[in-house]
């Protein structure tokens, strides 16, 4: 569990490096483990790390690649990232780091807004492309990781949690009604990209932005959840060994992506990917 935040200026101002100290410090519980920025032109980046994977000081963030000219913020694990480095490596990139992070950085270089696609993990992060002057964010398919924003004729702002957007400043905290309805009706959930305050939304589940200090912005689904019945006619055993299967994949996945000690968690109501022995 790490922590991002950002500023976009869309006033052609300097971005507020005061604001991004205010946020970073409220993700501080979220990575203890190191702390940095970034800003370029109208665009700031704050980073608080948990060390999973690579836990040298390469896989630093904000994470600048020079020679591509990104940068990035990124919390989540992307659990076949092994195997898009070798991808990767064999398209021609070189590493200087050994995580998932990097990663990032080179598929996105390599496939753009697409590189989501290539994704199989829990992410929110944003990469700042210098030579397209354009800030690109993104959010796994179901949403596992948050991410928050708030946009007037001046700037956006991102975060990994709302109490952080918050310590920036100037965010409208009027409640919006139609969400404290979903708030009450739906057992606490807001369906993205509403939250309770009406200055505050939610970059939707396997969604992308990409926005400029022009302050043009798209965003785009990536991925939708296909809902109907597989075509193949299996039997009982069959079906409950097929979800056996993908259950034992998707754990052996989680095993591969650490470099500390991995423990599980049975629905403790906690928020944290820690991965400890107890």
């Amino acid at each position: 569990m790490c922590g991002i935040c950002g500023e976009l200026r869309l006033d052609g101002t300097a971005p507020d490096m005061g604001a991004i100290a205010r946020m970073s410090d409220r993700l501080a519980r979220r990575g203890p483990d190191d702390a940095g920025s970034f800003h370029s032109g109208p665009l700031a980046f704050g980073h608080r790390r948990l060390s999973i994977i690579d836990l040298s000081t390469h896989a630093h963030q904000p994470m600048v690649d020079a020679a591509l000219q990104l940068a990035l913020v990124f919390n989540g694990t992307i659990y076949n990232y092994r195997e898009l480095r070798s991808e990767l490596q064999g398209l021609g990139y070189t590493f200087f780091s050994e995580g998932d992070s990097e990663v990032i950085l080179k598929a996105y270089a390599a496939w753009g807004g697409q590189c989501v696609t290539h994704f199989k993990g829990m992410f929110a992060f944003a990469i700042w492309d210098i030579a397209q002057n354009q800030l690109f964010l993104a959010r796994d398919r179901f949403g596992i990781k948050p991410l928050y924003l708030t946009q007037d004729a001046k700037r956006l702002r991102f975060a990994s949690s709302l109490p952080a957007l918050l310590a920036g400043g100037g965010v409208d905290t009027r409640l919006d009604a139609v969400a404290l309805h979903h708030h009450f009706t739906l057992h606490t959930v807001v369906p993205a990209p509403r939250t309770v305050l009406s200055g505050v939304q939610k970059l939707p589940p396997a969604t992308t932005m990409t926005i400029n200090p022009q302050g043009s912005s798209q965003q785009q689904v990536y991925w939708t959840l296909d809902a109907t019945r597989p075509a193949q006619d299996l039997t009982e055993a069959q079906w409950l060994e097929a979800t056996r299967a993908h259950l034992q994949q998707a754990v052996e996945r989680r095993l591969l992506a650490a470099d500390v000690p991995v423990g599980v968690l049975l629905s403790g109501g906690l928020d944290s990917d820690r991965k400890s022995v107890v």
